[in-house]
């Protein structure tokens, strides 16, 4: 039976780039994920009878809301669901799912990278048709709805079993209970040259994934140990917790330590990689070597062609504004068009839903490509391991040999976390109000070429976006970028962006530290960062 509950809105289900993020206490509240669900779907028009995904990274509170989700798309008019088993869809295969099924949409359940257990955070996301995030004007109108929402509509049913393969009826309405990992992996299949890579693990070839005990634990485990043959044991931390082990599920230097540890370890595996709470975002760690995320993009561009999926070569490279200019330099040899977008995989979604592009990536450790509409860790991973096979080279000397070709831009993220807002927004409202006389003026980072606020006009439909970010470039090619993050729970994020451009015949064997510590000192000079935010140093360095 379809019950409508009145309910009063709440004011604080505006959703970011990645959804709506909240600790679990608050989503726990009542009515509080019903009004965001109903919200959503009071938002999207032409679902009756039509396919809804639904699906989450196994955090706290994932199996109760997708419950709360199954009886509400049945009382709305949905016609079928697909879940994952026991509630499991890596953002990735979500995606990938709601495209090969023709699905309307889905909610995806997931505070990517943020830590999970009931004192933790937790997130929903809404995905369009394509299978990527939901653009600007979706959020919008579901933010809008939120603030007048007076009433939901959910069935009072039972559980749906969730924990077995196959179909069952709620109400009017089929729920269908879905492999989580096997489409996806056929996906991966599809592009990679996996007889390949099977043979040089065969040869003695040695790697290493850290899932975080998070999404990707069998999804990596079918690939890596079941289909390319590498022995039990290589995916750890494969068991998907609640609470992620206690694990901060974040795929960077400081949160996977124990990986980073392995490989600069005498006897290192060849390889290692890990992925975060979701499954879209990698880390890539040769022996001895570690891989940025904008090098890391670059040299996946660069050497595509390498990979059956993508033998035809890129149509285009996209990289959010933050990340480094490396990629830039790969599309110019390339001769094919660089996209600097905003913050946000819905900006790149565009770009590949037009042909314009075919890998994008960001700083923050994401990737992909056109094969989904999200970016994606193991995809990552397998192209990392696809061209180190063709090439028949370690990542380090993939590295050397990128950094003698294109040169090497060093760069760096700090991030000063759980700041209060408005000491946040303070510091970027008086940073914005020094643009306009920066440009010529000289500090610890050098002489200043030209001083900005991000804007991005989308060539797909061109719509714009401001503030996206205040870029600071200099003379020599270097840059600084202050912008706040929108994937925290509590407080603000203030990230600055480092960057230093040296050229083929510079010194390409720097540490990174050391080549960058004039912007460092530069980027307190411009923003005043201890005085706004009583922070010495950043919270993490990656």
């Amino acid at each position: 039976m379809i019950q409508t509950v009145s309910t009063t809105p709440f004011d604080d289900q505006k959703p970011g780039t990645s959804g709506l993020r909240k600790k679990v206490r608050i989503f726990a509240q009542p009515h509080y994920a019903e009004n965001f669900v109903q919200s959503v779907f009071d938002s999207l028009e032409g679902f009756a009878g039509e396919t809804l995904v639904v699906g989450g990274d196994g955090r706290y509170l994932n199996r109760e809301v997708i419950q709360i989700v199954l009886r509400m798309a049945a009382a709305n008019g949905f016609g079928r669901v697909l879940v994952g088993q026991g509630g499991i869809l890596s953002t990735p295969a979500a995606s990938h799912l709601i495209r090969s099924s023709g699905a309307f949409g889905g909610l995806v359940l997931s505070a990517s990278h943020n830590p999970g257990g009931p004192d933790e955070d937790f997130g929903i996301k809404y995905n369009v048709s394509n299978g990527g995030p939901a653009p600007e004007k979706v959020t919008d109108a579901i933010h809008a709805r939120t603030m007048t929402i007076d009433s939901y509509r959910i069935v009072d049913a039972p559980d749906v079993d969730i924990d077995s393969i196959g179909t069952s009826r709620l109400g009017d309405m089929t729920v269908e209970v879905v492999d989580p990992v096997a489409l996806y992996a056929e996906l991966m299949e599809s592009l990679f040259d996996f007889p390949a890579i099977r043979a040089k693990i065969a040869g003695g070839f040695t790697l290493a994934f850290d899932s975080m005990s998070a999404v990707t634990g069998p999804y990596a485990t079918e690939i890596f140990e079941k289909r390319l043959g590498a022995p039990g044991g290589t995916v750890m931390n494969g068991t998907p917790l609640p609470d992620f082990g206690h694990h901060h599920p974040d795929p960077n230097l400081v949160h996977a330590k124990e990986l980073y540890d392995r490989m600069m370890a005498a006897d290192a595996p060849d390889f290692g990689a890990a992925s975060d709470g979701d499954g879209d975002r990698n880390l890539i760690i040769g022996r001895h070597c570690y891989v940025t995320p904008s090098d890391s993009l670059a040299v996946l561009a660069a050497n595509a062609h390498l990979a059956p999926g993508y033998a035809a070569g890129l149509k285009g490279i996209a990289r959010s504004m933050p990340t480094s200019g490396a990629a830039d330099r790969v599309a110019e040899k390339l001769g094919i068009p660089l996209y600097e977008t905003p913050t946000g995989w819905k900006f790149f979604g565009n770009l590949l839903d037009a042909g314009l592009a075919t890998i994008c990536g960001e700083e923050s450790a994401g990737t992909g490509s056109d094969h989904v509409r999200e970016k994606d860790g193991i995809w990552a991973v397998l192209l990392w391991l696809n061209i180190l096979v063709a090439r028949g080279e370690s990542v380090a000397t993939v590295m050397a040999d990128h950094w003698a070709t294109y040169g090497r831009n060093y760069y760096a993220r700090h991030d000063y976390e759980a700041i209060a807002t408005d000491k946040a927004n303070a510091l970027m409202a008086a940073l914005r109000g020094k643009l306009d006389g920066l440009a010529g003026t000289a500090n610890s980072g050098g002489t200043i070429r030209s001083a900005d606020d991000f804007a991005y006009t989308d060539p797909t439909d061109q719509s714009v976006s401001r503030n996206q970010g205040v870029r600071i470039l200099f003379e020599d090619g270097s840059r600084v970028v202050f912008r706040l993050s929108g994937t925290g729970t509590e407080g603000a994020t203030l990230r600055v962006y480092i960057e230093r451009y040296v050229g083929v015949e510079g010194d390409l064997a720097m540490a990174t530290g050391d080549a960058l510590a004039p912007l460092v000192a530069a980027a307190q000079e411009l923003a005043d960062i201890e005085g706004f935010t009583g922070m010495d140093a950043p919270s993490v360095i990656t």
